[in-house]
């Protein structure tokens, strides 16, 4: 087995997690909410050990940032040598921008 990267998350990818949960909530789902967000850290888990597995952004098309596609969400991170770090996780339809740092 290959070498495993550090993964952390930003703040507004987490606050990203935290509204899709709230959002099956007020939809009378939690459940949906629950399995949802469980996919989109399986997703995240694969990047530990396949880190190129996502593709770039389109928007920007920068190679250090991609996204990882589960419908119906983008998981879009950072990649860095030995660590990634997961910078939003957005509905797909919606078009990125950068938070300002």
């Amino acid at each position: 087995m290959g070498r495993r990267i550090s993964i952390s998350f930003a703040a507004s990818a987490l606050g990203d997690l935290e509204e899709i949960l709230a959002y099956y909530r007020e939809q009378q789902v939690p459940q949906v909410g629950q399995r949802l967000v469980g996919e989109i850290v399986q997703g995240i888990e694969l990047l530990s050990t396949q880190p190129d597995m996502g593709r770039v952004v389109p928007e920007f098309e920068i190679e250090f940032l991609r996204e990882l596609i589960r419908p119906p969400f983008r998981i879009v991170y950072r990649g860095e040598s030995n660590k990634i770090r997961i910078v939003r996780i957005w509905r797909s339809e919606r078009i990125m921008t950068l938070p300002e740092e």
